[in-house]
């Protein structure tokens, strides 16, 4: 994936479609890795309303007109990275289990076969990483994989991978102690992730 907050659609989509997948595709690019300037520049625009998702990214435009690319990468290392660990560990299998690579990677991987989703040669992460469900859920949307990309395709996809931790990995996100750029992240994940809930509960 580019790294850009735009995602190209190969198949025709909705308005509100694309800028679901447009929202995920940008917290997949801002946690699989550092934000470049352009990134800053362009989120650095980004309008909002009174909504907990629009007050996110009110307070993420105005995170991202004073923060450089520098203080971006350090503050990314801080959370994800560190000496050994970062500060969080963005992966289903650890807040499910408690340990990396247990049974939601296995089931994950399984799903992803049945699907036609193949991990990226230089990807080194494991799949279970909330920035690469996160850009899976946005090719499901889009229709970039051959899987069915349709509203139950989508809700299953979710229901199976990101509703029982994503919102918790968000809070913790928006709470860490390393997070001033990436705390708004936190905070539009998590009110993305409770529309995004909402939404398929009426499914």
């Amino acid at each position: 994936m580019s790294n850009t907050a735009e995602i190209q659609c190969p198949r025709s989509v909705s308005e509100e479609d694309r800028a679901r997948a447009q929202i995920y595709q940008l917290l997949g690019v801002l946690l699989v890795d550092t934000p470049s300037s352009e990134l800053l520049q362009g989120l650095a625009s980004l309008q909002g309303d009174e909504t907990p998702l629009g007050s996110a990214c009110k307070n993420l435009a105005a995170l991202a007109e004073r923060t450089n690319p520098y203080d971006a990468e350090r503050e990314f290392n801080n959370l994800f990275v560190g000496l050994g660990r970062g500060e969080l560990l963005p992966y289903a299998s650890y807040y499910l289990t408690g340990f990396l690579n247990e049974k939601p990677l296995a089931e994950l991987r399984t799903d992803l076969r049945t699907r036609g989703i193949k991990a990226r040669s230089d990807v080194k992460e494991p799949e279970d990483h909330i920035g690469t469900l996160c850009e899976i859920m946005a090719g499901i949307i889009t229709g970039e994989f051959p899987c069915d990309s349709g509203l139950p395709s989508q809700k299953a996809f979710f229901d199976a991978h990101l509703a029982k931790w994503a919102a918790l990995f968000f809070t913790d996100l928006e709470e860490a102690q390393s997070a001033v750029f990436y705390a708004p992240v936190g905070s539009l994940g998590r009110a993305f992730m409770a529309v995004e809930a909402d939404a398929f509960a009426i499914q």
